[in-house]
């Protein structure tokens, strides 16, 4: 049983331990590490997902299968936008406001240094 796919191997375990916060109670570190068992667990099951759909035959050149897997992944693990996007999303709200009242030159100077980043 202990060779099962979703068990994690005694090195990430012995890794984690390393890892607890703190030695206060021992409801602490198991806690800690009930934690972190379930969260590599859950990416474990993600990524056995993500490659199921990625092996859906592709109709027509399309990779439905390879679309269908990126969308899993960011719906269940959404990533924070860069500062560079976020930067380029409040310029294109400032432009979109601004409309009429400057040439766009300024805010494309910027926008390409964003760019650029």
């Amino acid at each position: 049983m202990t060779n099962h796919p979703i068990i994690p191997p005694p090195e990430l375990v012995q890794e984690w331990w390393d890892k607890v916060p703190g030695t206060f109670t021992s409801l602490v570190d198991e806690t800690h590490l009930a934690t972190q068992a379930a969260q590599w667990g859950a990416d474990q099951q993600l990524e056995d997902c993500c490659e199921q759909l990625k092996s859906i035959p592709s109709p027509l050149g399309i990779p439905f299968g390879e679309m269908a897997s990126n969308a899993l992944r960011n719906a269940c693990r959404p990533q924070p936008l860069s500062d560079k996007e976020q930067a380029l999303n409040a310029l294109s709200l400032i432009m979109s406001r601004q409309k009429g009242m400057f040439d766009g030159k300024p805010f494309d100077t910027i926008r390409k240094a964003l760019e650029a980043l």
